[in-house]
């Protein structure tokens, strides 16, 4: 396409954005200078369309039963005849790309979008064998830990529907708990795996960031951004990040190489005698429920039973972490995600140039529709960062190292580290019309034990600790980098120590997802 050039007054706008100083001469002299860059983007473009592939042809249907909204499309993508993963059903969160079928990630922004690549997970969990049966509703632009800001309606809790199942794979773990689908796909950011894995009762895991790559999935912050299984089962997660693992060539969140780990085969190391580290701060915060706490105590208590050592550790910067996270979550997420449409500059991985596009136009079109969670990050991190020309996002880069350490510490003294996932259990879904004094709460207030571990990078699964008055709470099981197999082996260990998870009741009728 041919690029017209800048007329006088986008010129003179763009000299009082940059400060530049010009006068209205030289802007003049600098118009025909401007044009001539025009045409190595005219060429680029031609080059992209020739080998940019078209999407394939994919059928998708709108979900006929969907008692929780769980569901955004189902379809029937089939994998090779064999693999580890063959017979299984996956759902991808949708915020995950998988060519010809439409990605929203729950929000208007991004309504009506077809990605033409599948992303590297979708890719990975096809050739194992697998069949991706649809694509699971999310929150908008997955920024909320609840899930009534999700389009194109609200997912409800499979254990109690009038409650919510958590953010942002709100639909990923609803329809793992519910059983409608084997395993799913979820993104992770501030726990996004973990919030809905410990309102719904699964196993979610979000992995060391870096070890599965983010290639294909629609970001928020590319130093926090991490896809995961979730799962019924602490084996079936074994398996499944088995596949989902291993550098791609095509995300800079990863290291150049990592060593393969079978981790199915890891679960059959004995964990007796593995140390672990209660983090004294994980509990008996603010916003904590009591009965959570004990059920999570309790939880340790079984793994004591079970051969493991526990005691107290105290970790002062686990507190400290819900400040850097803030800051990185978002001047870092104003910047990437709302600002630079999702990808961002200045790093050399695989970007998707239509989505780039379609989210742009969209964004400025359809803007007032964003949830007031995505709106607070653009309106604040705008406003940090445009005050302080970003330093206190270097800032917080640099204390990320700190908190890294922190945790790092506690691990060179124990194996694993545990904590109440969340600190109550599901809430009442509100209604989008709510106060911003109850809308931010029921959206954030849960995150505060699962956010630092997103900036440290470390591994953390959630599994079902027990019920407190009837709702799932979740024990978070944290462990070095890059050893998941660890924090899985404590998960196994604990889950067969208490006979394997409950399943939700059967559901009841709720006049469907609206």
């Amino acid at each position: 396409m041919s690029i017209p050039p800048p007329d006088a007054a986008r010129l003179a706008e763009l000299n009082r954005h940059h400060s530049f100083g010009l006068s209205e001469a030289e802007l003049a002299e600098f118009g025909p200078a401007v044009a001539a860059t025009l045409g190595a983007s005219e060429r680029v473009e031609e080059l992209y369309r020739a080998t940019a592939p078209d999407a394939p042809e994919r059928s998708w249907s709108e979900p006929a039963d969907n008692p929780l909204g769980g569901w955004y499309v189902t379809t029937s993508v089939t994998g090779a005849a064999d693999g580890p993963l063959a017979g299984r059903t996956v759902a991808l969160k949708d915020n995950i790309s998988l060519a010809g079928v439409p990605m929203t990630n729950g929000s208007a922004s991004v309504e009506g979008f077809v990605p033409r690549r599948d992303a590297t997970v979708a890719t990975r969990l096809l050739a194992a064998g697998a069949t991706i049966t649809g694509k699971a509703v999310c929150e908008d632009l997955c920024f909320s830990g609840a899930s009534f800001t999700s389009r194109p309606w609200p997912v409800r809790n499979p254990w109690d529907t009038t409650r919510i199942s958590g953010g942002s794979s709100s639909g990923s773990g609803a329809l793992v708990a519910a059983g409608a689908v084997d395993m799913a796909v979820g993104g992770d950011q501030g726990g996004s795996i973990r919030i809905p894995s410990a309102f719904c009762g699964t196993v979610g895991h979000k992995p060391t960031h870096g070890l599965v790559p983010y290639t294909g999935a629609f970001p928020i912050e590319a130093t926090i951004d991490h896809l995961g299984p979730i799962t019924r089962t602490v084996a079936d997660a074994a398996l499944m990040l088995g596949v989902l693992a291993g550098v791609d060539g095509l995300d800079p969140r990863q290291p150049t190489a990592l060593d393969p780990v079978d981790y199915v085969a890891a679960l059959a190391t004995p964990a007796a005698g593995l140390r672990v580290g209660v983090v004294t701060e994980g509990f008996g915060r603010p916003e904590s429920d009591p009965g959570v706490d004990e059920a999570v105590r309790a939880a340790v208590g079984t793994l004591r039973e079970a051969g493991l050592t526990a005691e107290e550790v105290s970790i002062p910067w686990h507190l400290d972490g819900m400040a850097v996270w803030n800051v990185i979550a978002t001047e870092g997420a104003a910047h990437q995600m709302v600002e630079g449409n999702a990808y961002g500059m200045n790093y050399p991985g695989l970007y998707d140039p239509e989505l780039i596009a379609h989210y742009h136009r969209q964004r400025h079109a359809r803007g007032a529709e964003l949830s007031k969670t995505v709106k607070l990050v653009g309106l604040s991190g705008s406003y940090t960062a445009g005050l302080g020309g970003g330093r206190w996002y270097a800032m917080a880069r640099n204390l990320a190292f700190e908190l890294r350490a922190a945790y790092d510490a506690a691990l060179s003294t124990y194996d694993v580290l545990v904590m109440p996932t969340l600190p109550y259990t599901a809430p009442e879904l509100p209604g989008l019309d709510a106060g911003l004094d109850t809308y931010l709460p029921t959206a954030l207030g849960m995150i505060g034990n699962c956010a630092p571990i997103d900036v440290s990078g470390h591994p953390a699964a959630s599994v079902p600790a027990g019920s407190v008055d009837g709702l799932p709470a979740g024990l978070m099981i944290v462990g070095r980098r890059f050893d998941d197999a660890t924090v899985l082996r404590v998960a196994h260990t604990f889950e067969q120590a208490v006979g394997g998870f409950p399943a939700p009741p059967a559901l009841t009728t709720v006049g469907g997802p609206h």
